[in-house]
This record gives structure tokens, sequence and C-alpha cells, in this order.
């Protein structure tokens, strides 16, 4: 690639709004020239908004390459943190920590926090669920690998009764954007990313009730679920799983500018 190709292609990306246009526009040039696409049409998408990630088809996610595509939410960096505090309760359990990444979009909260145990030497059981069927599909890419069991549902309700009671670490990362404000996201997400993964209801706390309401029949003794949410929404959430029987607690990280609400099963 020359350095006057990637001045050209990062002055379009400028004029479009994109702030790491230099960045954006290696990353773009260099997916033409490992896929065969198109750079013209790469450019042209990615100005009328469509993700970078799902042109590239991966998003960087602690440190590795996730998998994702058209119709799938695409991990956010501050949702590293929610894997951070997931990975400093699994060196609580004893023995191979049961994990389930609900909600899933592309697996990578689960993907993420199976392969940070698995470079510790220690063995995970790993499920995932989400609704979408371009989510599955993808957690699929990710998860397969690991031997990860995936599937394609509405919450609790596709997954095997045998880990009812049994889970250690319910990854939850529930749609928590309020309805009304659906409309002034950014078209990256309002426009290419399924409802499903943003939409939570008129507080953003619709789905979070719903998985709050079923968790303690799902984790066991002493396990937890870990949920990102807004700052204005931890009381209230918190709230919620304490009115479920969950110890809760709020973890805010200044690094990452995110809020985690943790539920503890006694």
């Amino acid at each position: 690639m020359s350095s006057v190709e990637v001045a050209e292609v990062a002055a379009r990306l400028r004029v479009a709004g994109c702030v790491f246009a230099e960045e954006e526009a290696r990353l773009l040039i260099d997916a033409a020239a490992e896929t065969g696409n198109d750079l013209e049409d790469l450019v042209a998408q990615r100005v009328s908004g469509t993700p970078l990630e799902h042109l590239l088809g991966w998003a960087q996610f602690r440190g590795l390459r996730v998998a994702v595509g058209p119709g799938v939410f695409v991990p956010r960096q501050r949702t590293v943190f929610l894997v951070e505090e997931a990975l400093a309760i699994a060196g609580t359990v004893e023995s191979a920590p049961v994990v389930v990444d609900l909600c899933c979009g592309s697996g990578a909260l689960g993907l993420a926090l199976a392969t940070a145990l698995l470079a510790e030497g220690r063995t995970v059981e790993l499920a995932a669920a989400d609704i979408e069927p371009a989510a599955v599909a993808c957690a699929h890419r990710n998860l397969d690998p690991l031997g990860a069991a995936v599937y394609q549902g509405d919450l609790f309700e596709p997954l095997p009764g045998d880990l009812r009671g049994r889970v250690d670490i319910l990854l939850a990362n529930t749609p928590y954007v309020p309805s009304g404000h659906i409309a002034g996201m950014p078209p990256e997400a309002r426009d290419h990313e399924p409802r499903t993964a943003l939409d939570g209801g008129a507080d953003g706390l619709d789905v979070f009730r719903r998985v709050a309401a079923e968790a303690s029949e799902w984790l066991a003794p002493g396990g937890h679920l870990l949920v990102e949410s807004s700052p204005e929404q931890a009381i209230v959430a918190a709230e919620i799983l304490g009115a479920h029987g969950l110890t809760a607690r709020v973890a805010e990280s200044e690094e990452y500018y995110a809020t985690v609400v943790v539920g503890g099963r006694p």
C-alpha cells in the first residue's frame, strides 16, 4: 500500500466524519487486498455509515480478532471491563467454571473470558445463546473452535436443562439503550446492528429485568451474573437484582468508561 493511496482514502473517510481516518484507510486497503473485495466499494460503504468491523469481517476485542458480520452487534471496547470483572470472579471458582454468554451477539465475551482462562491452564465449560440467527451463526465461528455450545432462542429458553443451577458466571450483555434514545444513536449502530441488541425498552432495563427474574434458577450457589449498564441505570438495576434474591454491587471503570452491575447468588 502506498502513502498516496492511504492519504486519498483517509481524506474521503475524514470528510464522512471518521475520527481515525488514516487507521481505517489502512485497514480497508488491507482488507481489499486480502479478500479480493473492491476497495472503492468498501470505502463507499464506510462513507455511507456501514460499521468498519462489518466491512473487515472482524472486531478487535481484548486482543482477539472476533468475527463479526452484517446484522451482528459489534462488541464495544468498554465491555472489556465486564470480562475483566468476570475473570476476577473466575479466579475464586475452584473447579472448571461453567460460563454462559447470554445475548451473546458474536460471542465476544465468552470467547475473551474462555481464552484468558485457557491461557492460565484452566478448563472452562462454555455455552452461548442469542435470539438473532445472524449472531448465532457468527458466534459459532468464534466459539466452535473452543468446543462451546451455541444456541438460538430467547434468553434462557434454548439452554439445556442440565445447566440449570450449575452456572458459575452468567455474562448477559443485555440491550440497555432506552427506546426513545435509539433514534439519536450513531448510524453505524442504529442502521446496521439488530434492534434487539440495542433497545432496552422505556428505561433500558426491560431485558435485564427478564434475565434477573430467572438468573437464580440457573446460577450455581456462589455464582454471579454480570450485566453492563449506564451509570444512571446502575442503582435501579442493583435494586432489581436484590428483589430477586441476589446480592448486588456496582463496579465502575474510568479507564473503560464502563459500569457493570454484578449479582451474586448466596
